[in-house]
């Protein structure tokens, strides 16, 4: 029997504006089937995105849902969550939209674990705008705003994440989307921060200009650089540098969340008294 996504979609919204081909309706079913897996009440869930083709996302789900300002997701969707510490956040951001003008968002998130699942739409280039040079766009690729070659280093958000305190982080590209929905539903019942670093493509903008001008192209491209991390495990460390792993890659259960650490602090102010919690120097 056919999945049915129409109750999870605003139809009259339907066709969607992304380009044909665009990897962004492929990540859109898999979230809409992990929530359908694990019954979650579209009353209960808010999505919230950012400016770029990935702000699209939160005009098609039929449930709560905030179109932000650029690179502010993680902000709006904090705020959200602390007020509404049973709903269920999902917060969606292209690379550029989430690692650059909202990098310093991104990382705090992490930092906090408060319990929000952040979507990385990760297609190497700032794709609304016209294809300007992102911070994860590959050394050596052309970009409107680097046309002799990007001289920038690659970022490796899933690294960024962990270093910034993230308890849950995950990659899986649109090539695999039972391997991504599969993700989804992993990392929408951790408790904290859950980053999901979705690699995706995009031809029109960054393919066009990079020998990669069909979506298939792109997304041959897009395998070619990543691997399932057992197998990336097993490689000489000199042989990494231009893979990435997919899959879980980093799962962390034994720290505070963030609204519940902030309920002891309101418990501690309606008592007036010093909040309850140990000291911690390094706490990742």
């Amino acid at each position: 029997m056919a999945f049915n996504y129409n109750e999870y979609l605003r139809t009259d919204k339907m066709p969607t504006l992304w380009c044909w081909g665009c990897g962004d309706g492929i990540i859109l079913k898999s979230v809409i089937r992990a929530i359908d897996s694990l019954g979650w009440n579209m009353d209960d869930v808010c999505v919230v995105s950012g400016i770029g083709c990935s702000g699209r996302f939160s005009s098609y789900l039929n449930c709560n849902t905030v179109h932000t300002t650029h690179g502010r997701t993680v902000a709006y969707a904090t705020g959200i969550k602390l007020a509404n510490p049973d709903k269920h956040v999902i917060v969606v951001a292209g690379d550029g939209d989430g690692l650059a003008i909202g990098g310093n968002h991104t990382i705090h998130g992490c930092r906090r674990n408060i319990d929000l699942n952040f979507i990385l739409i990760n297609n190497f280039i700032y794709g609304l705008t016209n294809s300007q040079v992102s911070p994860t766009t590959p050394k050596g690729m052309w970009a409107v705003t680097t046309q002799y070659g990007n001289v920038d280093p690659t970022f490796d958000a899933c690294e960024l994440a962990k270093g910034a305190g993230a308890t849950f982080i995950a990659r899986e590209t649109v090539t695999d989307p039972k391997k991504l929905e599969k993700m989804f539903i992993k990392g929408f019942q951790h408790r904290g921060f859950s980053f999901f670093d979705v690699f995706s493509n995009c031809h029109v903008n960054l393919g066009r200009k990079n020998k990669m001008g069909e979506a298939i192209q792109n997304q041959n491209w897009i395998d070619s650089i990543t691997m399932s991390k057992a197998k990336y495990d097993k490689l000489p460390e000199e042989e990494k540098i231009n893979y990435f792993p997919t899959g879980i890659l980093h799962h962390v259960t034994d720290q505070m969340e963030y609204c519940d650490a902030y309920d002891l602090v309101i418990e501690a102010a309606q008592n007036k008294k010093k909040v309850d919690i140990p000291v911690q120097v390094k706490p990742f």
